[in-house]
């Protein structure tokens, strides 16, 4: 097996929606806002690479969306889904799996494109898409507060193209995966863990979306069970440091992958890793 970094690019979001109730004063030094109180963010994709399987974990923003979208978001760096795949020697239609840990836009954009002609379809023509049950129901019925993250024609095109799977605990996707669910960001997320050259890497998904988020009340003011979340965080995280998790960032601009101390203020990033070098 190999795991291979597949950055998309970044995206900014709004410093203060991003840390919640943790105030500017203190977040400022994490991740610094510009003029409008953006900060850029990771769109930080994961690909697994087994003797039958290429399986990716997230697919970024993708590029299918409107210019008034993109102002809002700001897309930006060289990066792109496609270029990281071509540098692995890989395309589109080598991935057989497309794992979508939940449906916001920015990490399922890249799962369906757009046509000449305006149709949609699948982007990885010859994988199977795998989302939860509960999530994929959660999504198409979608609450006010999550409305704007759910954007259908991210997601409904995989559903008509007959590609569509969920993940159960009986799911057996290659040898060293398996999946914890998270609720507090949205309803049942997954977050993957992979058994790789004697490391457990945890993809955090947005229950940890960077190391900045490790302390339990850094908390997104878009999670929609926000003391879920800080409950979870809170077991997931002695979980990993008991059984020496390496934790892979989706979001944080530098810190691809991080391990994890205990310290007098509570659990917090120790050593700071890429894949390659593990």
């Amino acid at each position: 097996m190999k795991l291979h970094t597949i950055d998309t690019g970044f995206f900014k979001l709004d410093g203060g929606a991003m840390f919640g109730v943790v105030p500017k004063s203190i977040w400022h030094k994490l991740n610094a806002a510009d003029e409008n109180n953006m900060c850029s963010w990771a769109m930080r994709c994961l690909l697994i690479e087994t003797e039958n399987k290429l399986v990716l974990i997230d697919t970024g923003l993708g590029n299918k969306q409107g210019d008034k979208f993109f102002s809002y978001y700001y897309l930006h760096g060289e990066d792109t889904l496609k270029k990281s795949l071509h540098r692995l020697g890989f395309n589109s239609d080598d991935i057989t799996d497309v794992v979508l840990t939940h449906l916001h836009f920015d990490h399922c954009g890249g799962a369906v494109e757009r046509d000449s002609s305006g149709k949609l379809f699948p982007a990885f023509k010859n994988a199977t898409y795998w989302s939860h049950e509960s999530h994929w129901q959660w999504a198409i019925n979608p609450n006010d507060r999550e409305k704007a993250s759910f954007l259908k024609e991210n997601f409904l095109p995989i559903d008509a193209s007959g590609q569509l799977q969920y993940l159960t605990s009986d799911t057996k996707l290659f040898d060293g995966f398996s999946f914890e669910l998270s609720n507090g960001h949205t309803e049942s997320m997954i977050i993957p863990i992979i058994e790789y050259k004697g490391n457990t890497i945890a993809y955090m998904a947005d229950l940890i979306p960077s190391a900045a988020h490790i302390p339990i009340p850094y908390v997104m003011g878009y999670d929609v069970r926000p003391l879920d979340t800080m409950s979870e965080k809170k077991i997931f995280l002695q979980t990993a440091l008991e059984k020496s998790y390496v934790l892979f960032f989706e979001h944080d601009p530098l810190v691809e992958c991080a391990t994890l101390k205990q310290t007098e203020r509570g659990i917090r990033q120790d050593d700071i890793l890429k894949l390659t070098d593990i």
